[in-house]
């Protein structure tokens, strides 16, 4: 059964970092391709960033790209990270990890989800 579980939320001040954390149980990420996804309170999903963990490629959305990384965990590749550095108010959305087993950097269109944690950033 295959099941994500995104953590490390949390609240900032704009410019501070946080760092999430999607891990998986009942698989391993080997070939699969994560993203990170995001929904601000009003607003539609959308695509933060993804990762192939065949290959390590990445994608940013232009909206976070150069501030957040993301990343795998090589020695367990259950988990992704995602480093987000100079935060901004901007930022402030419920983020989500979701796994799909092919490399389709921007669609949202995942059948393994995760249940989101919450980033708030404050000016």
């Amino acid at each position: 059964d295959v099941q994500l579980q995104a953590s490390g939320g949390g609240f900032r001040q704009a410019g501070g970092s946080l760092r999430l954390s999607c891990t998986a149980s009942g698989f391993t990420f080997d070939d699969y391709a994560i993203g990170w996804f995001r929904q601000a309170p009003g607003k539609g999903r959308e695509v933060v960033s993804t990762i192939c963990t065949t290959d390590g490629t990445t994608y940013y959305s232009d909206s976070v790209r150069g501030r957040f990384t993301i990343t795998i965990d090589d020695n367990a590749k259950h988990t992704v990270y995602l480093q987000m550095n100079t935060l901004k108010p901007e930022d402030t959305a419920v983020y989500y990890c979701a796994a799909r087993a092919t490399w389709a950097p921007r669609s949202d269109s995942y059948p393994y989800w995760g249940l989101g944690t919450l980033v708030t950033v404050s000016s």
